[in-house]
């Protein structure tokens, strides 16, 4: 008798923690954090290792930019599921944005651990789109003299060629423009649209052609002929 007492007072917490998930899930896809985030900490209580109620945590901080908070999360996440790319993919972001706020002695610490996270989710899923994207940035914004390289950053553009064109020559035009080459740029950004046609790779060409080119007319053609296009 006790033991059935149990087992049904065991499978009502299951069906009380099951139903809160799911409205803190709710509330999450509504960008309702502050609603969501007590909720996720509530069943946190109950199940510490639960990941997806840790990766929701974890991205709930990151929005407020509450680094470190962030990184415990995504930290544990990685020891939970050392094989999940995408917990080291968000434990190097975090990383990332917490040495760009730091003093500069205390980012250039920080550095190889970022790149490494990265790497690592690249490792883990060799199609990993976002953790090259990342590395690209990192490299542009770093000076050389702590790492920044483009040639390091081409490499990362050619690998995203290969797994998605339109990443690819949209990496290459990003390349091209932080470097004010702005014909290789547009090159690259019309085959992105070649490529994919998204609003993104019409976006980037005509803020080019806007903010770099100063030619408002052209920037308004590019964005009318995605318009037209739809």
């Amino acid at each position: 008798m006790k033991k059935l007492i149990f087992i049904i007072y065991l499978m009502s917490n299951m069906i009380f923690s099951q139903t809160n998930f799911e409205k803190a899930e709710k509330l999450f896809s509504q960008q309702k954090y502050a609603l969501a985030k007590p909720i996720f900490e509530s069943i946190l209580i109950e199940n510490p290792n639960h990941q997806k109620t840790l990766e929701y945590l974890g991205d709930i901080e990151g929005d407020s930019k509450s680094w470190d908070k962030a990184m415990v999360y995504y930290d544990k996440l990685r020891k939970l599921n050392p094989s999940n790319a995408n917990y080291y993919y968000k434990y190097g972001g975090c990383l990332g944005m917490k040495a760009k706020e730091s003093n500069k002695f205390k980012a250039l610490g920080m550095i190889g651990d970022v790149k490494a996270s990265f790497e690592k989710a690249i490792q883990l899923n060799p199609n990993h789109i976002e953790a090259r994207w990342a590395l690209i940035e990192l490299y542009l914004q770093l000076p050389g003299i702590i790492g920044g390289s483009e040639r390091k950053a081409q490499k990362y553009a050619a690998e995203l060629l290969k797994i998605s064109p339109v990443d690819g020559h949209l990496a290459k035009g990003h390349i091209s423009e932080y470097f004010d080459r702005y014909q290789e740029a547009e090159n690259n950004y019309k085959k992105a649209i070649a490529s994919g046609g998204s609003k993104n790779t019409y976006l980037k060409l005509a803020n080019l052609y806007k903010n770099k080119l100063n030619q408002p007319q052209k920037a308004k053609e590019v964005m009318d002929s995605f318009f037209q296009k739809g």
